[in-house]
């Protein structure tokens, strides 16, 4: 988020939600604190207002030359904005829909892949540089945030479908197994399916869903930041 305060607030959240998301009497408040903490990093578009959206902070006055650039100046990142954007959306889309409910990928529905202009169908986990660089300067924004959108309404509906138990379940290793077989992770990636297998649906929930995704929207707010910063002192000199 965009200051100290709005990131404690989300943190806070969060941590009610890591309490009561494992106990069964508590599961009406872990689905609205999942639904409030995952709206919270999308646009208020995709969530409804909820108060202060990290994407709407993301891209208010930002240029398109900053969402591509890459690789960008910062100390913990190379990788541009759209590459963050589209990864939390991949890993997003493969954990809930696949590994969750057992079903279809968003990706697998209305072309989003030829929409967003990439030959990328994976998480985005080990790519190279020249790969991150194609995708970079290649992908279609408004597809990619439109994509982002669906995902995140799918697990919208996902989270509100779960019966109380659902949410202590472990993965099954035939979800695990289509990673690979549906070509979702690279062969280079096979530690994260392993990260995965270990997890319960509620793990999933708290890591990726949420915490990943507010990580690497804080991320790309920082790199808009910092790229502005640096084009306003070069304007000044």
């Amino acid at each position: 988020m965009n200051n100290k305060d709005e990131r404690q607030a989300w943190n806070a959240k969060h941590r009610e939600l890591t309490k009561s998301i494992m106990k069964t009497e508590e599961h009406d408040q872990a689905v609205d604190l999942i639904l409030s903490t995952q709206g919270l990093i999308y646009s208020s578009e995709m969530a409804g207002s909820l108060g202060i959206h990290g994407e709407d902070i993301l891209f208010s006055d930002i240029t398109e030359d900053i969402m591509r650039c890459y690789p960008v100046p910062c100390s913990d990142t190379r990788n541009s904005i759209v590459w963050h954007l589209w990864h939390i959306a991949r890993v997003e889309d493969i954990t809930m829909n696949i590994l969750v409910a057992g079903g279809q990928q968003v990706l697998s529905s209305d072309n989003w892949t030829e929409r967003m202009n990439i030959r990328f169908s994976h998480s985005g986990n080990d790519m190279n540089e020249s790969e991150i660089s194609e995708l970079s300067s290649s992908i279609d924004i408004e597809s990619l945030l439109a994509y982002r959108i669906a995902v995140g309404r799918q697990t919208r509906v996902i989270v509100k479908s779960l019966k109380p138990s659902q949410f202590r379940e472990k993965i099954q290793s035939s979800r695990i197994q289509r990673l690979f077989d549906e070509q979702m992770l690279n062969e280079g990636s096979k530690w994260l399916a392993e990260y995965w297998s270990k997890k319960t649906i509620a793990g999933l929930f708290l890591m990726p869903t949420t915490r990943h995704n507010f990580l690497h929207m804080n991320k790309c707010i920082r790199i808009k930041n910092k790229i502005e910063k640096m084009n306003k002192k070069k304007n000044i000199v």
